[in-house]
């Protein structure tokens, strides 16, 4: 993906975590703030970019393996590296990090996944959470650089890991806003061949239905995801892997006999790659949506007219945690005011919605997020790591207003 609205910011990428953290160090002592960054794919997503952000730090050069415990199933990488090459080189001995690719990614060109850092930073995970968790529970140590320019570590190179405060959390979704993130040790997984998938479909209180005895039951799917499309109603998807073909049959039949008892049509897919292949695009849509609700909710989501207000876009979810995207692949932009009604109907349910690509002369116009309960206790958490409000001005995870002193919002 290009890297739009930076034309006319300086990326600096050091070859060393020595050289990023005097350069940090320098930074500090200057008062000037800056941007973390991986290799800068996704920096326009979310708030934009302040006239007074400064330059983007970038980790694009600081992309190696430091470490693979393989009989451990562990692996510690650079911050930087991409994380198509990491998922590539954990296949080479038949595991992989059960993470989905971030929206946007294509196969075609691994490089539009972005890093394994910069996916960290964002915290967003997809239906395989469903079985394996999200981005923060695959981490079990984490390396990062200071405003200030002194590197520090939180965690370790093993599993059995609880000593100390659990920082890798607290980074995970942060946005650049804490520290520049440049290495992690990861817990990963080996590869099930066996495995396949199922399409069912039906209207939205039979999917419901299903949905949430699937999950509230023994079934161990790797994903379930709600999918609607323009061209179709809605649908769920869900792949099931294990050691063995007989166990995989075993459970889509037993998932097929519940669909066929509740009414709806079933399909049984194959399942190529271990990391179901997300929305792929070259260019970037009118609007990109993240929205998590309690999962039950997301029924009365598809269903409400706010929803059906928005003609012509796609939804997908992870069934069992509630959240997903929601983008409009093409055409006039949607107004804005139906994204502002979208959001209001989402917080009635009981969720949130984060706006990560808009369009328009004035970036913004539509606040990316709005301001948290939790607002004085974020904003207590950045002044503590980041005194002089130098990092990411203005792209505080829930604070909709600019956070830029040491003083705002006390």
């Amino acid at each position: 993906m290009p890297e739009q609205g930076l034309s006319s910011i300086a990326v600096l990428a050091p070859n060393s975590v020595e050289e990023l953290g005097q350069l940090i160090a320098d930074l500090h002592a200057e008062g000037k703030p800056w941007v973390p960054s991986g290799m800068g794919s996704r920096l326009h997503w979310g708030p934009p970019l302040a006239a007074d952000s400064g330059p983007v730090l970038s980790m694009r050069h600081l992309t190696g393996i430091v470490d693979h415990a393989v009989d451990d199933l562990t692996i510690t990488v650079d911050a930087g590296m991409p994380l198509a090459d990491l998922q590539t080189a954990l296949a080479e001995h038949q595991q992989w990090l059960p993470l989905n690719w971030p929206w946007g990614s294509s196969m075609a060109t691994p490089s539009s996944a972005g890093t394994i850092g910069g996916l960290v930073a964002r915290g967003l995970s997809g239906g395989l959470r469903q079985r394996h968790l999200g981005v923060r529970d695959q981490i079990i140590g984490i390396s990062l650089i200071r405003s200030d320019g002194v590197s520090a570590r939180a965690g370790g190179r093993v599993v059995k890991n609880v000593a100390g405060y659990d920082l890798m959390r607290l980074l995970c979704g942060s946005w650049g806003s804490l520290a520049l993130i440049t290495g992690l040790t990861l817990r990963v997984q080996p590869i099930r061949k066996p495995r396949s998938q199922l399409v069912l479909e039906g209207d939205l209180s039979q999917l419901e239905a299903f949905r949430a005895e699937v999950v509230g039951s023994s079934f161990t799917p790797d994903w379930i995801d709600w999918e609607l499309r323009p061209d179709q109603g809605p649908r769920l998807l869900l792949g099931v892997a294990s050691i063995s073909d007989g166990a995989v049959v075993d459970q889509l039949n037993r998932l097929v006999a519940l669909a066929a008892n509740q009414g709806m049509s079933s399909e049984r897919m194959p399942w190529e790659n271990p990391i179901p292949e997300g929305f792929a695009s070259n260019e970037d849509p009118p609007w990109l949506l993240r929205l998590c609700l309690p999962p039950a909710q997301l029924q009365h989501l598809f269903s409400s007219r706010e929803c059906t207000a928005l003609k012509g876009w796609h939804w997908q979810f992870a069934a069992g945690a509630g959240s997903g995207e929601a983008w409009q692949p093409s055409g006039s932009p949607a107004a804005a005011y139906l994204i502002e009604a979208l959001r209001r109907r989402v917080m009635e349910l009981g969720g949130q919605l984060s706006v990560l690509i808009q369009p328009g002369t004035q970036p913004g116009a539509v606040p990316a997020w709005l301001d948290a309960p939790s607002r004085p206790l974020i904003e207590a958490v950045k002044r503590q790591f980041d005194p002089k409000q130098q990092l990411s001005r203005g792209r505080l995870p829930g604070v909709a207003a600019p956070f830029n002193s040491p003083h705002s919002g006390s």
